[in-house]
Order: structure tokens, then C-alpha cells, then sequence
């Protein structure tokens, strides 16, 4: 859904526009990986979906991704497995705006991942997340701006999700939602929002949690013109633990500056 190449064809065949993206954050250092590949590097069925030389699969238990890629801008390669165990699938979808152009699904809200990497060598094991989203418009024509968070507590057995969009007309939708391991997932009253820190790129950033004083910004992984990865320590929802947070606007990614510098980030093979 950001890819300048698929922005600049017109939108016509998304599978000629696919791209697996893996980023790793470390002491070591960070790899960004996201070579977007053409139709026909593309193979796929009811279970499975490979791309170039990186796959995913599900097998009714657990969902293994495969991956080699080469990082950018300086390439090195990055090769590995992780393993997504879902503790429960809750089956659950909803809409983004009052159109439901947008939707979003959170898959595996509480999942135990593993982790083993050969390039470079690191394994470890946790708890992870898995979500999808799709629409029937570009997001850009359907939103300027959006922050979503996953906050994880007791060690992985809950967790609050966050979504607060602004549409094109200037309205804001949130969404909050509290889940466990068990599938069962409820809707519950938005908390307080919560201006963070602006990055050096100047986006803006903004959360939701029970008090101002009860977020900060612990490390912020991902710093482009578009948008913003973060890592929150955040109480929420009566729980005290770490939170994924990512910003995006969409105003800034519909400006043709913006997309002639995401190829430096996510270069294009036919092969």
C-alpha cells in the first residue's frame, strides 16, 4: 500500500506489486529489508504465499514466515524464520470510516512467536501480534492521518489495541479494543489521548492512555517523512507495560517528494 511503483502505474495490478518487509531493531544495529518484486516472482494458494525468495505459510497451527533478503540502503543479508502460534483466531473485522471503504482485522491479538535467524545469527522467543488490513481506495484518499498501538501485559496473556484515524473531511474515529488469550476481545471507551514527542521529521504523534504522565517515548525505531515506529512505555487500560506505536500521514505520502524518495527504502526487481 506504499509502494511509489504501484502509485505510479495507475493501481492497476496489485500483484505486480508485492513486497515482503523485514526489519530487525538491535544493539547490533538496524536492517530494513522491502524489495518490492513483479507478478512473476509472485506463487500463491489457500495456505501459502511466496514472494521472490521469501515465504509465508499456515499450516492450521502456526504461521512460518521465510525470508532472504538484502537490506538498503547498504545491502546485507538478512535470512531467517519466525514462527507465529495464535492462541486464539477471535474471527473479528471492523470498519476504519463510515463508508467502510477501510477495514481492519486483528487476526492473532495474542500470539507466542519464535525466532531464528542465521544472517545474522540470533534467535529468541516471545509474544507477538498479527493483524490485516485492506480497502477499496487508495488510504490516502480515504485518510489524512492515523496512529494505531499494541499494548502488551502479563507477559503476553492481554492486550489493548489502539486505532485513531482524522478522514478527509477532518473527523476523527477511534477505536479501542481489549483482548486476551482466550479470543475474547471487547470494545471499551477510548482513554484520554495524548500528545507524544514530534520526531525529527516533525510528524506528529498521538496516543491514548489513562493519564498524560503515563506515557513516554522509550526508543523510536523507525524516523521517515510519512511515518513513525515507536516503542511507548504506557499504562492503559488499568495496565502498566511496554507498546508498539506507529503514525502515519497520509498527506505527506500522497506528496510527489515523498515518493520519489521511498526507492532509496524499497527498491524494485522484476526477478
Amino acid at each position: 500500500m506504499f509502494s511509489p511503483y504501484y502509485a505510479w502505474s495507475g493501481r492497476g495490478d496489485p500483484e505486480n506489486h508485492c513486497a515482503l518487509n523485514v526489519a530487525l531493531y538491535g544493539r547490533r544495529g538496524h536492517r530494513w529489508a522491502m524489495t518490492e518484486r513483479g507478478r512473476g516472482s509472485i506463487e500463491r494458494d489457500a495456505s501459502a504465499l511466496r514472494i521472490g525468495p521469501s515465504s509465508m505459510a499456515w499450516d492450521g497451527d502456526a504461521l512460518t514466515v521465510s525470508f532472504d533478503e538484502l537490506t538498503t540502503p547498504i545491502p546485507r543479508r538478512v535470512k531467517g524464520k519466525v514462527r507465529l502460534y495464535p492462541s486464539a483466531l477471535p474471527g473479528r473485522r471492523f470498519v476504519l470510516d463510515p463508508a467502510a471503504r477501510h477495514r481492519w482485522s486483528p487476526i492473532a491479538p495474542c500470539s507466542r512467536i519464535e525466532v531464528e535467524l542465521e544472517r545474522p545469527s540470533l534467535s529468541w522467543s516471545g509474544h507477538g501480534y498479527l493483524d490485516s488490513n485492506d480497502g477499496d481506495e487508495s488510504l490516502e484518499a480515504g485518510f489524512r492521518h492515523w496512529d494505531w498501538a499494541r499494548a502488551s501485559f502479563d507477559r503476553g496473556r492481554r492486550a489493548a489495541l489502539l486505532y485513531d484515524v482524522l478522514d478527509r473531511d477532518g473527523v476523527s474515529h477511534s477505536l479501542a479494543l481489549q483482548t486476551d488469550r482466550s479470543g475474547r476481545m471487547d470494545e471499551v471507551e477510548p482513554p484520554r489521548p495524548v500528545r507524544l514527542p514530534r520526531t525529527l521529521w516533525l510528524m506528529r504523534r498521538r496516543t491514548r492512555a489513562d493519564s498524560e504522565d503515563g506515557v513516554k517515548v522509550s526508543a523510536t525505531l523507525e524516523d521517515a517523512p510519512f511515518y513513525a515506529r515507536t516503542v511507548l512505555s504506557t499504562r492503559l487500560l488499568g495496565h502498566q507495560g511496554p507498546a508498539m506505536h506507529e503514525s502515519l500521514s497520509l498527506d505527506r505520502f500522497a506528496t510527489n517528494w515523498v515518493k520519489s524518495l521511498l526507492p532509496y527504502r524499497m527498491p524494485r526487481r522484476l526477478f
